[in-house]
């Protein structure tokens, strides 16, 4: 891409409130996207923003930006890394410094371009963070964990081995998955298709949520879907498959239950050593 001067990022709206091939055919394109870039990655610009009642809202238009730059570029060769690679020039891998505060221990761990990093994030090889994604202060991305497209991940959240958060990129107007402050995902945990996980809730290993997924909650006895509780501990769990040959062969259904909410107990068994960061 060419080294124009970047656009001022309250710009950056009006540019890419047009129809793609409007923004391809414009000079200021390369511009525009290092700008959007550098918006991101100072977590400027999100692509979700949390209201003063807690509702979070998708902004589409910067998913939109986000995906005119897919578009718009070519595959090229990435090997500066040590590790051979093609990607969309777009978004190379991102390389941070010291200065920055973010602990990424090698061993083969990856985040693109345009995701934001706040200063106390630990990443565990191998992880991956892709573009769009916000990871905010002290949180621990663990080895085989993934943070998808505009994922957005609070303060002091733990994502343990394995734990995929799911990218939503696309529909430009769908709700990216979102885990608030200080939430832990169990190992080999599945978080997918924009659901909610508020603050304080604990995902036991093995939990996996879609957005139609049920979610049935033993202590107020009532059910969910896309969205967990603020502190709610979650478990895997089952219930009977409906239909007479569920019934003759004794098949059952992934039930994820809520079976207690967060006290000090669980507080103490999912806290992170200091001494890790």
């Amino acid at each position: 891409m060419s080294p124009r001067a970047a656009i001022d990022p309250e710009a950056l709206h009006d540019f890419y409130a047009r129809p793609y091939e409007a923004i391809a055919a414009d000079s200021h394109a390369d511009a525009a996207h290092l700008s959007l870039l550098g918006a991101l990655e100072r977590g400027a610009l999100r692509a979700a923003r949390r209201d003063e009642q807690g509702v979070w809202q998708p902004v589409a238009w910067v998913k939109h930006a986000i995906l005119c730059g897919f578009r718009r570029t070519s595959l090229v060769a990435i090997d500066d890394f040590g590790i051979p690679a093609v990607d969309k020039s777009a978004y190379p891998p991102r390389r941070f410094t010291v200065s920055e505060g973010i602990r990424q221990v090698p061993g083969g761990s990856a985040v693109r371009r345009g995701a934001f990093l706040a200063r106390g994030v630990v990443l565990m090889p191998p992880c991956y963070v892709n573009v769009g994604a916000y990871v905010d202060a002290e949180t621990m991305v663990d080895s085989h964990a993934l943070v998808g497209s505009c994922a957005q991940i609070g303060k002091r959240v733990h994502l343990s081995a394995g734990a995929q958060i799911g990218g939503v990129l696309e529909p430009a107007g769908a709700r990216p998955v979102i885990v608030e402050d200080e939430c832990f995902l169990g190992a080999l945990t599945g978080v997918f298709e924009g659901v909610l996980v508020r603050a304080r809730a604990v995902l036991a290993s093995g939990v996996v949520l879609t957005a139609s997924t049920v979610i049935h909650d033993l202590v107020r006895e009532r059910s969910y879907r896309g969205e967990v509780p603020e502190g709610a501990v979650l478990v895997p769990g089952t219930r009977k498959a409906s239909g007479s040959y569920a019934e003759s062969h004794g098949l059952s259904l992934a039930a994820p239950l809520i079976v207690k909410y967060r006290d000090e107990k669980t507080a103490a068994a999912t806290a992170l050593e200091d001494a890790l960061r």
